[in-house]
């Protein structure tokens, strides 16, 4: 068989590539990330009883900021490195500033304060629970977004699943918030970022073996 009836043969009844089939899959597992994290935290946590008051002022929304900036950046890290020979390019960098900033304020604020409240302010009252809540929540999505990725052609595996397990994180961080009585920037900056990191960490582990194809 002659090269070019051989390029014919293969090409017969080729359908066309769905463009937005990245976009759709990606709005799946985040949609089912973060519908399961919340209703997880609703059930079994309880969404804290002053938030319609908390939810009034600026710090909240700061709070907030961190984990939908990086939930954000790893979306667009993830849908990138879904495509076979893509690296991350920009996305690093929206994934670098909500972590460089929140770090930056943690340290005013540390220094700011008297030199006997500073380990209370990194602490608060629930350190020693808020990244296993954390990592507990991210699971749903942690399953949806490397179905996701499993339904694409990621070639950069590890950093694959870790971009996916930190956008299941910072999706459950999210949801934490609701419940999470912590308003203190040193805390989120330790113990959130803690929390993000379990399924980031998880993620780069078991992408090589999940996400081969």
């Amino acid at each position: 068989m002659k090269t070019d009836d051989f390029i014919s043969l293969l090409a017969t009844g080729a359908a066309p590539v769905d463009r937005h089939v990245s976009a759709q899959r990606f709005s799946i597992a985040v949609l089912i990330g973060a519908a399961s994290a919340t209703l997880i935290a609703a059930a079994c946590l309880g969404v804290r009883r002053d938030l319609a008051d908390v939810a009034l002022t600026p710090l909240f929304w700061a709070k907030i900021a961190l984990p939908l900036c990086l939930m954000i950046g790893s979306l667009w890290m993830s849908m990138r490195l879904a495509r076979p020979g893509v690296r991350a390019g920009g996305s690093r960098a929206l994934i670098a500033a909500p972590i460089a900033a929140v770090w930056l304020a943690a340290a005013w604020v540390l220094i700011a304060a008297p030199s006997g409240t500073r380990l209370a302010l990194v602490l608060g009252a629930t350190w020693r629970v808020c990244p296993l809540l954390i990592a507990m929540l991210s699971v749903p999505g942690f399953v949806a977004v490397f179905w996701a990725l499993r339904g694409l052609a990621p070639t950069r595996l590890a950093v694959s699943g870790a971009a996916g397990g930190l956008l299941a994180g910072s999706t459950a961080t999210l949801a934490y918030c609701l419940h999470c009585p912590e308003m203190g920037i040193p805390f989120w900056g330790a113990w959130y970022m803690l929390g993000m990191l379990v399924p980031t960490a998880i993620g780069a582990l078991l992408g090589p073996q999940l996400l081969r194809w």
